[in-house]
């Protein structure tokens, strides 16, 4: 059984880890950064699961943040590809820069404002709520 555990474990870490390889392309395409980020997911990401498991009572707009963090990353990913057309039904083979990519600034400031935002909100909305309890009982 322990056996079975163990490797039900190391198939979550890989998982998880695997999944945030999207998102660090939205961010760099050198693969040493996306193999280290990679790796460094791997070792912290059990430690990260039980804190954030923790404050998910608290974090309630936490999943919408994270929709709109992926959902971002996401779009950078297709403006990208089209900026490196190579599929001869879309625009014929050839690049498409209609939009301008964002750069890492802009990236990472969107992340950071989406949690900062996402993280205020969830307080606010938590403190307004212990309130409400408190002037009820």
């Amino acid at each position: 059984p322990l056996l079975i555990v163990v490797i039900a474990l190391g198939t979550a870490d890989l998982m998880f880890a695997f999944d945030s390889i999207p998102a660090i392309f939205g961010l760099t395409s050198e693969p040493f950064l996306i193999f280290s980020a990679t790796a460094f997911s791997l070792l912290g990401l059990r430690q990260l699961f039980f804190l954030i498991d923790g404050l998910l009572s608290h974090l309630v707009y936490l999943p919408y943040g994270l929709a709109v963090i992926l959902g971002f990353i996401g779009f950078k990913l297709i403006v990208h590809a089209l900026h490196t057309n190579e599929v001869p039904f879309i625009n014929g083979g050839r690049e498409w820069h209609a939009i301008p990519e964002a750069s890492i600034g802009v990236s990472l400031s969107v992340i950071i404002t989406t949690v900062l935002v996402t993280v205020v909100a969830s307080v606010l909305k938590s403190r307004a709520d212990a309130r409400r309890v408190e002037a009820a009982s």
